[in-house]
């Protein structure tokens, strides 16, 4: 398995033939986008920093699509989505909430979790307790509308992954990433263009943190 981040909360993976864009960036965005070919596409929060599938349709590929909770299987790859919330994008005076989806992907014997543009650290018990057993959890440290450092790291220690991957973040010297760094001991970690993983490659660790470089 190859994980590349595309900035903000995109990355790509990809494993033998089959790659899976996560929350890619619409080119409707203010950010930079990226395009490539995706089997399957994640949208987590329908915005237009999350939901670009059109860059991600490219020559003889066209995603299948997952834009909200539900139980999937595409070629051999279990996902399961569940409904969380988000205030991304909103004022701060607002009193909405916008529908955000959790995503649990489980492929080549790894548990991938990818919390999107959650922005509270307390999930429900039903959720909690579906999201067992994470090899690889995603999660955004930006705040304004998500995770805050803090409770970033304080929901990552709670669901126990054996790596942690930090996103929604504007590079290696952004603040809240490295207050994230700091609040899980990990201040010395040097940030990689990509990472190549196997389930073996996971054995023995207990919430490792991996930062990694922007290619959009």
């Amino acid at each position: 398995m190859i994980i590349t981040y595309l900035g903000l909360e995109a990355f790509k993976i990809q494993f033998g033939e089959t790659v899976i864009a996560l929350n890619p960036v619409s080119k409707d965005s203010k950010h930079k986008s990226s395009k490539f070919g995706a089997d399957i596409a994640l949208v987590s929060l329908n915005d237009k920093d999350f939901n670009g599938v059109e860059n991600v349709t490219h020559g003889d590929r066209t995603p299948f699509v997952i834009s909200g909770p539900g139980e999937y299987e595409i070629k051999g790859i279990f996902i399961k989505g569940f409904k969380s919330q988000s205030h991304y994008d909103l004022p701060a005076s607002s009193k909405d909430v916008r529908i955000n989806t959790i995503y649990s992907i489980s492929l080549e014997g790894m548990n991938i979790c990818f919390l999107g543009a959650l922005d509270s650290k307390d999930l429900s018990p039903e959720t909690t307790e579906a999201l067992d057993d994470i090899d690889i959890l995603f999660v955004s440290v930006g705040g304004e509308g998500v995770l805050t450092p803090a409770a970033a790291y304080e929901l990552s220690v709670k669901l126990e992954p054996k790596l942690i991957i930090p996103m929604h973040y504007d590079d290696a010297t952004d603040k809240n990433l490295k207050t994230f760094l700091k609040e899980a001991g990990e201040e010395g970690t040097k940030p990689v263009d990509k990472l190549t993983l196997k389930k073996k490659d996971l054995d023995g660790k207990e919430g490792e943190v991996a930062v990694l470089s922007s290619n959009a």
